[in-house]
């Protein structure tokens, strides 16, 4: 399939990219900068650009068939620097229109675990405590998955959106537990074990025009 990737040099970009060539899909990247990119791969397309040109955008998505957005705020382990952002959701917005545009349908897209109506999985403590407390890098995220969420809904594109629990680097468990109502869920999904089920959308339509969320 052929397939671009938003945020493909991120922590979970790179462990999307590599499974994503792995499974022989043509992929385009889109990045900032070229050297930023380790990968080589007869499958694998390069281009720099902004994610935020509209131009870019639209040109990089003609002849594809899906997208993997799995932007993120950078900064400190993918922490960014805390404040209010709206960097996701307005990329989101340009990549929609463009896929519009160019008549792609398939966009499976990464948020958090708290987004939506997932924010009722998490333990009351969490939320009322901790999350708007004592981590309030993960709430501006989660605020601006919340601005991008509700267009791809909306939207009438074939859309997934991958809600995930804590993202750590560990072995993969081969294990995981994708929910719509929140039951079994856990507080973290391996890198590997995240980026075998996005990949997996491409052609899974189990979860089309739903936001499950993922644990191990």
């Amino acid at each position: 399939m052929k397939v671009v990737i938003f945020g493909a040099t991120g922590f979970s970009g790179k462990a999307i990219l590599k499974e994503a060539l792995a499974r022989n899909h043509q992929v385009t990247i889109l990045v900032r900068k070229r050297t930023a990119v380790l990968v080589e791969d007869k499958n694998l397309t390069i281009v720099e650009g902004n994610v935020l040109d509209r131009n870019v955008v639209n040109a990089i998505l003609h002849g594809q068939e899906a997208v993997i957005q799995c932007l993120g705020v950078g900064g400190k382990g993918g922490r960014g620097d805390g404040k209010p952002t709206t960097f996701v959701s307005d990329a989101n917005q340009i990549i929609m229109d463009a896929m519009q545009k160019q008549e792609v349908q398939r966009l499976i897209a990464m948020s958090n675990i708290g987004a939506g109506n997932s924010l009722s999985f998490l333990p009351w403590l969490f939320r009322k405590i901790v999350l708007p407390y004592f981590m309030r890098w993960l709430q501006m995220i989660v605020d601006d998955k919340n601005r991008m969420e509700p267009m791809i809904m909306k939207s009438n594109l074939d859309w997934t959106i991958v809600r995930c629990a804590g993202i750590v680097d560990k072995p993969e468990k081969e294990k995981v537990t994708a929910t719509l109502d929140g039951k079994g869920l856990k507080f973290t999904i391996t890198l590997d074990d995240l980026a075998t089920f996005i990949v997996g959308q491409l052609s899974d339509r189990t979860y089309s025009k739903q936001a499950p969320s993922l644990s191990n």
